[in-house]
């Protein structure tokens, strides 16, 4: 069993901490009903391909559980479950990019975006909810609803912060042989 450093460690508790708070105070109203307009899952995205996937399941998972168990109508697993499953594709699909390689580029952006636009595809599309249906047994015309609205809005905010995240990530990592002396 991989051990988690101390820096994933910390990371996951920062990363779920600023989900939540991004999710709970941050989120924008929309016309669906039940779904809000969310900044969260840029920072998900950024935070599983620097950390990884089982980080960037439990940042979704325990962001999501915090932001639901706070508005006091109980915890939606189905959707906190989505959360944690799009850290986790999002986290592995990381290699494809190799940010951590100083190589993200336009191409690396690219890859980026298709990797989360997939997720979320996955994640609201099925994922969320096929799990509304066998937990909670909700009507298909609003759950698709939702799901459709929710992929769309957190794709393309995904996009924006995500992007920006990672970009900004890369410009400020030292680049290979930047530091001899020549």
């Amino acid at each position: 069993m991989k051990k988690f450093s101390v820096k994933t460690i910390v990371a996951i508790g920062i990363g779920a901490a600023l989900f939540f708070v991004l999710g709970r105070f941050v989120s924008i109203p929309s016309p669906v009903p039940n779904t809000t307009i969310n900044l969260q899952y840029g920072l998900l995205a950024f935070m599983s391909v620097v950390y990884g996937p089982v980080a960037g399941a439990l940042i979704g998972l325990i962001g999501h559980a915090l932001i639901d168990f706070s508005w006091g109508w109980g915890i939606w697993w189905s959707w906190v479950i989505a959360s944690a499953v799009y850290g986790a594709l999002v986290g592995l699909s990381a290699k494809v990019f190799k940010m951590q390689e100083n190589e993200l580029g336009k191409k690396g952006l690219i890859k980026f975006n298709i990797a989360q636009v997939v997720g979320h595809i996955i994640c609201w599309g099925v994922v969320a909810p096929v799990l509304d249906i066998v937990i909670y047994s909700e009507p298909l015309e609003k759950l698709f609803a939702q799901g459709l609205f929710a992929g769309i809005s957190n794709a393309v905010t995904t996009a924006i912060v995500g992007t920006l995240l990672c970009i900004a990530y890369a410009a400020a990592k030292p680049k290979a042989g930047s530091l001899t002396k020549e």
